[in-house]
C-alpha cells in the first residue's frame, strides 16, 4: 500500500508588520502541495517527517501534528481528508527550521544525504522555492508547511 502526502503552505504576514503577537497576525493558507507536485518520494518523507523511515534519518519534524493556530483553509482542507484514522503524522516546520537543518546530514547508511532526497533538486524544489519567496517577504518564521498523510 502506498503513502501519499498533502497539505499546505501557510504564513503570517501580519507578524512581521505588527508582530507575532498582535490580533492580525493569524495564519492564512497560501498554497495547497498538490499545485506542487511533491509526488511521495519515501526518501523525503523520511527525512523531512519520518513517514516509512526505514532508511533511518533523524526526521526535522516527525509528529507534531496540527498546528494550534492553523488557519481555517488548512483546517477545512485538512478536515476533508476525514481525519484520524484516515489520515496520519499530521505535521509542520517553518521556513527557519529547515533554513537551519544540516542538509549534508546522512541516513544511517551514511550513503543518502537530505539534500540529495529532499533538497531543491527534488520533488520538493518547488515548495522550497514557494517557502524560500514567502519568507524573503514575511520572515523565516512565519513561513511554514503544513503535511498530512493518507
Amino acid at each position: 500500500m502506498s503513502t501519499e502526502v498533502s497539505g499546505m503552505i501557510e504564513c503570517r504576514p501580519g507578524a512581521r508588520l505588527w508582530g507575532p503577537d498582535d490580533e492580525d497576525s493569524v495564519w492564512h493558507a497560501a498554497i495547497d502541495l498538490f499545485f506542487l507536485d511533491t509526488g511521495n518520494a519515501y526518501d523525503a518523507l523520511a527525512c523531512l517527517f519520518g513517514i516509512r523511515n526505514y532508511l533511518g534519518f533523524r526526521p526535522l519534524a516527525e509528529g507534531r501534528g496540527l498546528p494550534t493556530d492553523a488557519s481555517d483553509g488548512l483546517q477545512t482542507e485538512c478536515a476533508g481528508y476525514g481525519g484520524s484514522p484516515d489520515t496520519y503524522g499530521t505535521t509542520w516546520i517553518t521556513w527557519a527550521e529547515l533554513a537551519a537543518a544540516d542538509w549534508q546530514e546522512t541516513d544511517d547508511s551514511g550513503t543518502r544525504t537530505r539534500v540529495s532526497v529532499a533538497g531543491d533538486e527534488s520533488g520538493w524544489g518547488p515548495v522550497w522555492n514557494v517557502m524560500r519567496t514567502l519568507s524573503d517577504l514575511h520572515g523565516a518564521d512565519h513561513v511554514r508547511v503544513v503535511t498530512w498523510f493518507y
